[in-house]
């Protein structure tokens, strides 16, 4: 049985290879330029804007495909439309054709953006209404996974950060290193999110695998908070003063790409599946994110 993972240096695909690898399965890792894992897997590099990923699966033939490869800067893909389509809608149905193809196996991750954030929290039952074209060609991209692969699961993730060593800075590192050094860190008030530490998600978008259920599956952080909210919290693992945390609102800050306000995700359906505590609170999502700054 081999598993092929897409975006493979990034926070969720860097940590899918990880736990595969340590469950002692066969793992082919994609990614764009130089590994940046240490894990035992073999390992693909693929400018997915020029080579075709339909084509690397038909030939490696995997059992499985676990694809996290995406354009995940907002504001990047408002800016370059093109390329947001090519990689978080194109590049997914050309991994559902293959997949459909050899008979393989498809779990693709989606995201919170997908919900306009008008009415949150989200289940997996209600509609989405995208905004942005982050939003609208992440939502093309689940479709397209959707209807195109035979055997497949979507699972959507949500404010992914990680404290591991060369992992994609987020917001909850510079939050972090500025908590600690005593400097002012500005977070908006009025943004509702469910925070998920990226090897959690890893957890559960690989427990959704392995249970063969097909669908669409909430694979994130089981604590709902403001960005403020989160950060007292970091504030208080790391001693740090919480009036360090400066409130402010979406409306005051001018970014290029819409941002959905209340867009955090209900969970129940993994917990039934994968168990209750399996999406992690908060508070235990704090103390792994610092244990990784530490490791």
């Amino acid at each position: 049985m081999t598993t092929l993972v897409t975006g493979a240096n990034g926070l969720v695909g860097s940590r899918l290879v990880a736990r595969l690898a340590a469950a002692g399965e066969r793992v082919i890792a994609v990614g764009r330029g130089p590994r940046r894992f240490s894990e035992a897997a073999e390992y693909v590099d693929q400018d997915f804007l020029s080579q075709k990923l339909g084509e690397t699966i038909a030939g490696l033939r995997p059992s499985a495909v676990l694809h996290a490869a995406a354009m995940t800067d907002v504001d990047a893909c408002e800016a370059d439309p093109v390329g947001a389509w090519l990689l978080n809608a194109h590049l997914v149905e050309s991994a559902a054709l293959a997949c459909r193809e050899i008979g393989a196996r498809l779990v693709a991750l989606g995201t919170d953006y997908v919900f306009d954030g008008e009415q949150g929290p989200y289940s997996e039952e209600d509609l989405p209404n995208p905004r942005g074209v982050y939003a609208r060609s992440k939502r093309a991209g689940e479709e397209a996974a959707l209807l195109l692969a035979r055997d497949v699961a979507l699972c959507r993730v949500a404010v992914v950060y990680s404290g591991r060593k060369g992992s994609k800075r987020t917001f909850a590192i510079s939050a972090a290193e500025n908590l600690a050094a005593g400097k002012q860190v500005k977070a908006f008030s009025d943004q509702i999110v469910s925070p998920t530490l990226a090897d959690n998600a890893a957890e559960m978008v690989l427990g959704v695998h392995r249970s063969g259920e097909q669908g669409i599956f909430h694979c994130a952080g089981g604590s709902i908070v403001s960005r403020v909210e989160f950060c007292r919290a970091l504030a208080r693992k790391l001693g740090a003063d919480e009036d360090l945390v400066s409130p402010v609102r979406t409306s005051e800050v001018k970014l290029p790409a819409p941002r959905p306000l209340r867009c955090a995700l209900k969970t129940d359906k993994v917990k039934r599946l994968l168990g209750e505590s399996v999406p992690l609170a908060l508070d235990a999502q704090l103390d792994r994110f610092l244990a990784e700054r530490r490791a």
